[in-house]
């Protein structure tokens, strides 16, 4: 009877055991990212469903984008667009190409407000400068605003083309004294002197965009 007894039970526990094994694979955690796989080669396509975590704790992922596209502003024929991407923490590369502009030396600039509903586009508001430092050259040893870029030559064909890599920007994430999105940027009349308070005498805006955030690829 005490041998039945034993083997009752050692039955029970193996049953009970193979239960619980064959329905764990298809459960997943409340909270967590549901994950679908198409299949189970090397190949095959995982997709991730809901809220994936960012690369870095600042909120912004590695290769987001964000784009410009710059139209005329005060008579000008300026076109062109801007494009930002997360390379690195905290550092984007920010690639212009602008046709239309006078040939010579430009000034290019982030400014505060990404509003070029002007026709001088200076609903854009000053350059961008949430630390509150003066005017200067990214390029030198000197302050500057976060929103000072070299600038750029353009050709007798009108077309300019400026490709940089900043520290201290982000594309998007948690902290908006770094994030590029939202703000405009301006391309000048003149170059800039990097000398004359508050914006290096570069002479009227003639093309403005809003910089705006790409959807992330596989986010949903």
């Amino acid at each position: 009877m005490k041998k039945f007894s034993m083997f009752a039970c050692l039955s029970a526990t193996l049953l009970l055991m193979g239960a619980c094994g064959s329905g764990g694979s298809d459960q997943t955690a409340e909270g967590t990212d549901t994950v679908v796989a198409t299949g189970t080669d090397p190949g095959d396509t995982l997709t991730v469903v809901g809220e994936q975590p960012s690369d870095s704790p600042t909120g912004f992922r590695a290769g987001q984008r964000a784009v410009a596209v710059i139209n005329a502003a005060s008579g000008s024929s300026v076109t062109g667009q801007a494009v930002f991407t997360q390379t690195g923490d905290n550092k984007v590369q920010m690639v212009l190409n602008i046709d239309g502009a006078p040939q010579g030396e430009h000034a290019v600039h982030l400014h505060q407000k990404g509003d070029c509903s002007a026709a001088d586009a200076s609903s854009a508001g000053p350059h961008w400068n949430p630390t509150k430092q003066p005017h200067g050259n990214r390029e030198g040893d000197g302050a500057h605003h976060m929103g000072d870029l070299p600038n750029f030559a353009v050709g007798a064909d009108g077309r300019g083309r400026v490709e940089v890599e900043i520290e201290g920007w982000t594309v998007g994430g948690n902290d908006t004294t770094t994030s590029v999105v939202d703000h405009a940027i301006i391309i000048h009349a003149k170059a800039d002197d990097y000398k004359t308070q508050p914006s290096g005498d570069a002479g009227g805006r003639i093309g403005c965009g809003v910089i705006t955030l790409q959807a992330v690829q596989g986010a949903q």
